[in-house]
């Protein structure tokens, strides 16, 4: 991949916090000061665009991803910043609902050297925020939606003044890093909240919502909560998407009929909490119809959360990786995929060795009457090959230890799981592989190179930076 490789072996010469499973998480290793004076250098490009802000443990991407679906159908030119990335480095930077290419990335980083090279201890994360800003301000972005990659407080994308934030579903993830109770990982992300500017917040435990309720009060934010100023109800489903009524308390509006893509109950909050945004924003002046509201939320896509790639048998991957999304995992399971008909589940499971693993897998091996799920008959364990796996071997005494009666395996990669699962798996089974977002794009990658019809033509899996998927020949691209 030439300069294009180079840029990125750049780019992660500095500090990848995502690659260490243990750092010191405070003002010194992430200091928005540093962020702040190398911005100071690049011209300031965070103040060339309006922006948004969203922060939680699970939804934020798929909320970041309709919001900015919605302001893109509205006419606005918008950028697109998010974390981590499936199968390019680029899916992180976009514009208009495309992919940074190659060569802007290349060039950008060229010209931006100096002030980089000028700023001591800057990480990999601040260089790729910076890049992300000064780019959607030479793009003329005139919106900016940006996803924090971990907490809030102090991260790197905290320098911004949104026009509105939100802080999505909280649970238990990097508890060595924001704390071992829902209070304080909430402090983490409530530290997103600025004054004057609205909050929404998605339904969160109560010892998590008094601390949002309480950053907002002191502040003067005025806090939006899903499940009471805003509700939602299902209409109906089916693998092509979701229907959904919406309403908001205050006033009784009603938006009947949304059509979402992605699948899961846990959408519900999501599309509920960017339609709770995007609301606010209409009331600040800015102009979304309901016709974009709607095209947007139908036409918004973020790949690997509960996607079905195939359908006999059934193959879902989702990047669940806490013990919280792997129960949500397990009740989509159950509610879309109810056992009989379907006769056996398999699963493929990877995680990285810093997550409550156990947790995770309690979540798959334990039944749950309520929503129809009953354990798994067959567990393969494998990895994704990123530094923080862990080992297929202690993931398969972990299972043992769990259950007693479930069939297990291990791999050493995700294509090697998939070719035995699909021998085992008859038509009317289920097979699902999560566990971590590497795994997940592992996966993808496998079924594009054995059915590239099986995904869009414009999928990001065409864009797999690792060898072996056929990416499309692109000047653009090189």
């Amino acid at each position: 991949m030439g300069r294009y490789q180079d840029t990125l072996d750049y780019i992660f010469t500095y500090v990848n916090y995502t690659k260490q499973p243990r750092f010191t998480y405070n003002a010194m290793t992430l200091n928005l000061r540093r962020m702040e004076e190398l911005l100071d250098r690049l011209g300031n490009p965070q103040n060339a665009f309006r922006c948004v802000h969203i922060a939680g443990t699970k939804g934020k991407g798929s909320t970041s991803a309709m919001v900015e679906s919605v302001l893109r159908t509205a006419g606005y030119r918008t950028g697109l910043y998010t974390s981590p990335h499936l199968h390019t480095f680029r899916e992180r930077i976009r514009v208009a609902g495309a992919l940074m290419s190659k060569c802007d990335l290349v060039d950008l980083v060229e010209c931006s050297r100096p002030a980089f090279e000028a700023t001591p201890g800057i990480n990999a994360f601040e260089v790729m925020t910076a890049l992300a800003f000064l780019y959607f301000a030479q793009q003329g972005v005139a919106w900016a939606v940006l996803e924090v990659g971990l907490g809030g407080r102090f991260d790197a994308t905290n320098v911004v003044h949104p026009a509105i934030c939100a802080i999505t579903s909280l649970s238990y993830d990097h508890v060595e890093l924001l704390g071992h109770t829902l209070s304080l990982i909430a402090w983490e992300k409530a530290g997103i909240i600025k004054a004057g500017v609205p909050v929404v917040s998605a339904p969160q435990e109560a010892e998590a919502l008094g601390v949002i309720q309480r950053v907002c009060a002191d502040t003067g934010a005025r806090l939006v909560t899903i499940g009471h100023d805003w509700t939602v109800e299902g209409n109906g489903a089916e693998l092509a998407g979701q229907t959904l009524t919406i309403r908001r308390a205050a006033d009784g509006l009603t938006l009947a009929n949304l059509k979402i893509s992605l699948l899961g109950r846990h959408q519900w909050v999501n599309a509920t909490t960017a339609v709770a945004m995007l609301t606010e924003l209409h009331a600040q002046g800015v102009v979304i119809s309901e016709d974009a509201l709607r095209r947007g939320l139908a036409t918004a896509r973020w790949p690997g959360r509960f996607e079905v790639l195939q359908r006999r048998p059934v193959i879902v991957v989702d990047s669940a990786h806490n013990a919280d999304s792997a129960q949500k995992l397990r009740a989509a399971l159950g509610g879309w995929f109810p056992r009989p008909p379907r006769k056996r589940l398999a699963l493929i499971f990877g995680a990285s060795n810093d997550k409550d693993i156990t947790g995770m897998l309690e979540a798959f091996l334990a039944p749950d009457p309520a929503s129809g799920y009953r354990p798994v008959d067959k567990v393969i364990v494998t990895q994704s090959g990123h530094p923080r796996s862990a080992a297929p071997a202690g993931l398969a005494d972990m299972v043992r230890h769990l259950s007693t009666t479930v069939n297990i395996s291990v791999q050493d990669t995700v294509d090697n799981a998939l070719t035995e699962v699909l021998a085992w798996a008859n038509e009317d089974d289920l097979i699902c592989v999560t566990g971590s977002i590497f795994v997940v794009a592992q996966a993808r990658r496998a079924w594009a190179i054995r059915h590239p019809d099986a995904f869009p033509a414009d999928d990001w899996v065409f864009r797999d930076e690792t060898a072996g998927v056929p990416v499309p020949d692109d000047e653009n691209e090189k």
